[in-house]
């Protein structure tokens, strides 16, 4: 999710159930988050990649428009000034975390897409720091190194020679652009109307990517207008809008606000096991030796690079 979280101020529960209230949020979230990973796989391409892109973002665009249009109005959110910040960052978020993610799950696994959406933090690390954002120490860069180290033996499966030759590799390949992707709408969103609620920009966003995901959905209704309009994609395209859509947006924006920044991060780390998890209880494909040896190698070195 975005690494900006709202600014409001910070309220605590009581005390008594404070982390019991924490838990179960990092829980919900993780669980939203990873299921889009497990829709990926499960439709398997039987549903057009674009289409559901379109669709998914127009229902998070439409859900969260009130915000939107009340940050618009209050003057928090200058369209005129945002248009290209806004479009940019709908294209690397939206638009490159949509169709591609879904082509991708053809051939590649729930589990692999997940562990090398952990990475994320990593590349926005490396980009700040290319940037002058931000210095790297010798532990983030030992974290980095460790991170990398795991996705490289996800993605090849242990054997690097595989990258050329395997399907599956490309597949995981794809993941990593779109990785790329969520990573660079990671820096930008955070500078586009900062005043703004996450919510409110998270609609703007959103339309933008459904605008980018238009041109290849229309193809795909023009080619395959069967495929695109059916029973099952309408019920993918409402789970997609609302469980890892305005679900997991909304939880991970209340999250925030109420423990804070820091906190909210262990979301990071969450994700991975709860895609884990769905896609052995749900698709049957439990996680093997190398995702766990490849996952406790990235989750270390995310861990160790967010240390300062």
């Amino acid at each position: 999710m975005d690494a900006e979280l709202p600014k409001a101020p910070v309220s605590r529960p009581a005390s008594g159930w404070e982390d019991a209230v924490a838990l179960t949020g990092f829980i919900l979230v993780a669980v939203g988050q990873a299921s889009n990973q497990v829709l990926a796989r499960g439709l398997a391409g039987s549903v057009p990649p674009f289409s559901l892109a379109l669709f998914r973002w127009s229902i998070i665009a439409i859900g969260l428009a009130p915000f939107a249009i009340a940050a618009v109005r209050d003057g928090k959110i200058p369209l005129a000034r945002n248009f290209w910040p806004i479009l940019a960052a709908g294209f690397l978020g939206m638009f490159l975390c949509g169709g591609p993610v879904y082509i991708a799950g053809i051939t590649t696994s729930a589990i692999h897409i997940a562990l090398i959406f952990a990475l994320s933090p990593i590349m926005v690390l490396l980009i700040s720091a290319a940037l002058g954002i931000e210095h790297i120490g010798p532990l983030q860069w030992l974290g980095t190194a460790l991170a990398l180290a795991g996705a490289l033996l996800i993605v090849s499966g242990g054997h690097l020679e595989t990258l050329a030759q395997s399907s599956a590799a490309w597949g995981d390949l794809l993941v990593v652009c779109a990785m790329l992707g969520w990573s660079g709408y990671t820096i930008v969103q955070s500078r586009v109307a900062p005043r703004a609620s996450l919510l409110a920009r998270v609609s703007l966003f959103a339309a933008a990517g459904a605008l980018c995901s238009l041109p290849p959905a229309l193809q795909e209704m023009w080619a395959t207008p069967a495929a695109v309009f059916n029973v099952r994609a309408l019920e993918a395209y409402v789970f997609a809008g609302i469980v890892p859509g305005l679900l997991a947006y909304a939880g991970f924006a209340w999250l925030g606000a109420r423990f804070g920044s820091v906190r909210t991060s262990l979301v990071l780390y969450v994700a991975p096991i709860a895609s884990a998890l769905l896609s052995w209880i749900i698709l049957g494909e439990p996680p093997r030796l190398i995702h766990l040896v490849g996952g406790l190698l990235i989750l270390g070195g995310v861990w160790a690079s967010l240390r300062k």
